[in-house]
């Protein structure tokens, strides 16, 4: 299909310029100058000799007007009936386009092989600025090119996401039908590889049960002939209930809980075979892979970790209270510690999984009007636009892949949460991460008083290995909650001293921390860490952080980052600070 134009030498050795209806070269160079490129046709140093299409493709303002007010009619096609719009819009030449409509260029005008008119070629080519100006020109998006394809078809066909969203934004139905009656998303599905543009037109709410005129197709049905099978995860996701969802998630977390169960279970078995006990461990795991690939799904088994924390946390909790306090039920201060650490585990964990943790919203005129502005200015870029949320990036946000939604202030993906970490939830997550590792803290208190009291052993009398193999012995059930608990207390300790001292020290989030580093390391003028415009010194972080004024020592800064867009107030904040 076509993509090319221009004076550019064709990579597919065409032996002439790219036309959007003889070849695939996608890299014409329109914007840059052309007589510096290796391989292109050489420049024409007297552009007094140049014909008019020549001189068209090259840009040469001066040299079109003499010919135009010389008499050559702008709407003469070439040989080829391709109209001077079509070369001035397939190589971007915006000046030229508004001299020749000024001049009488028709903006519809059909031209070449495939009966395209200049926005079309224009689309083909991803020129926005060029798609900006020829419908501001009066260009009609719905007409349809020789192979049936509409302007917002050929966006979705060549992957020209900034195109697709502007083309909506400015009135273009999301569903428009070619001349076999497909929508975009199932061009998208039938004939994309990869998950985008598919998820890119899911956020515009496509009809999902529409059928073409020919086959009677949906877009899934598209995506399942096609192989598409990026295309089928996407379509199912976005039509399957949302009870299904929950009932594969309650899955996941009883199969967890079964699954640490019978691990512990076998371990505390009176047989003395560790042949056996192996062999039914490995049956357990299997039948247990067997049941999740089956019953809850691939997709879903990213929430494995957090199901495992928290059957975790279950059963290390439910050893507390049946092995270890009857040891000290006599203590009421550590029962009473040991109680306030589980529940403030568990509600600071419900907290950071259910807040919104600062996801980047706004409804759908407030997209379509950020599109048209953006794009219009010239800054509809990966920088500034998020195109799988169709949103203007604010600052310090981040389009986290797992939840595909911008976070505002985004710090991370948390894998035990199973939720994204930003603005909103992350004071939640600190607290979660401290009271996870008090409970740890616990639990390998509480078992070290329970061997002592339990098993006939001494480290100090019989040495490590006699003590280690003895303790295992003692109650395997105990020890196995041991194992457990070290390694929840390690990782949650671990990420509760960075976070701690990133928040007060640098005043950054992870990410921003290790985008930074990265950054260092392959720069010859390294950034500190800890002069950023988001550092205002250890006490002024905390009290941002926590929104807490410390009673009246501080006053947090109240910043909405899901709609700051610039450091300018930050700036002078933190001077004001300084003084």
């Amino acid at each position: 299909m076509a993509a090319g134009g221009g004076p550019a030498q064709c990579k597919n050795h065409c032996h002439g310029p790219c036309r959007p209806h003889t070849c695939s070269c996608h890299d014409i160079h329109s914007d840059k100058d052309l007589s510096t490129l290796p391989g292109l046709y050489p420049f024409v140093e007297d552009s007094d000799t140049c014909d008019i299409v020549k001189a068209t493709q090259y840009g040469l303002l001066e040299r079109c007007k003499e010919l135009v007010e010389a008499g050559y009619d702008v709407r003469q096609p070439d040989k080829e009936n391709v109209t001077l719009l079509h070369w001035a819009a397939i190589n971007n030449r915006q000046e030229l386009v508004r001299f020749y409509i000024s001049k009488g260029a028709i903006v519809d005008q059909l031209g070449g092989d495939l009966n395209s008119t200049p926005l079309h070629w224009a689309i083909r080519q991803g020129h926005l600025p060029m798609v900006i100006l020829l419908l501001k020109c009066g260009a009609d998006p719905s007409l349809i090119d020789g192979e049936g394809f509409s302007s917002i078809h050929l966006a979705v066909l060549f992957q020209h996401m900034p195109i697709i969203a502007y083309l909506i934004s400015k009135g273009q139905n999301v569903d428009t039908t070619d001349f076999n009656g497909q929508t975009p998303l199932m061009i998208s599905a039938q004939k994309v590889v990869g998950p985008e543009p598919t998820r890119f037109l899911l956020k515009f709410n496509p009809s999902l049960n529409a059928v073409d005129n020919v086959q009677k197709n949906t877009a899934l049905h598209w995506a399942i002939t096609s192989g598409n099978t990026s295309a089928v995860d996407l379509l199912l996701e976005a039509g399957a209930s949302m009870d299904i969802k929950n009932v594969k998630l309650f899955l996941l977390l009883a199969s967890s809980l079964t699954l640490m169960w019978a691990v512990g279970y076998i371990m505390d078995l009176s047989s003395d075979s560790w042949l056996l006990k192996g062999s039914l461990l490995l049956l357990i795991l299997f039948g247990m892979t067997v049941f999740m690939r089956r019953f809850v799904g691939l997709r879903n088994l990213r929430y494995l970790p957090t199901a495992f924390m928290l059957s975790s946390v279950f059963w290390m909790s439910l050893t507390w209270f049946v092995w270890f306090l009857p040891v000290h039920v006599a203590n009421t201060i550590l029962q009473v510690t040991v109680v306030f650490s589980i529940v403030g585990l568990l509600y600071y964990f419900y907290k950071t999984w259910k807040t919104d943790p600062g996801y980047v919203k706004t409804s759908e005129e407030e997209k379509k009007e950020n599109i048209v502005a953006l794009a219009e200015a010239g800054c509809l870029d990966f920088r500034t636009f998020c195109t799988s949320c169709l949103v203007k990036k604010p600052l310090r946000s981040m389009h986290c892949l797992a939840c595909d939604s911008c976070v505002a202030k985004y710090d991370q993906h948390s894998l035990w949460i199973g939720q994204c970490i930003g603005i909103g939830n992350h004071h939640y997550y600190v607290l979660f991460l401290f009271f996870l590792t008090m409970t740890g803290v616990w639990l390998l208190y509480g078992t070290l008083l329970y061997w002592s009291n339990h098993c006939a052993t001494s480290y100090r009398q019989d040495g490590a290995w006699t003590y280690f193999t003895q303790i295992i012995y003692c109650s395997p059930w105990v020890f196995y909650i041991f194992l457990l608990a070290c390694f929840h207390t390690v990782w949650a300790s671990l990420l509760l001293i960075i976070q701690l001292y990133q928040i007060t020290f640098l005043g950054l989030t992870s990410h921003e921390r290790m985008n930074l580093m990265i950054q260092n390391k392959s720069s010859k003028h390294p950034v500190s860490l800890r002069r950023t415009p988001y550092n205002l010194g250890c006490f002024q972080n905390l009290a941002d952080f926590f929104q807490c004024g410390c009673l009246g020592m501080f006053k947090p800064n109240v910043i909405d980052w899901t709609k700051q867009y610039n450091l300018f107030h930050l700036a002078k904040e933190k001077n004001l600070h300084s003084v």
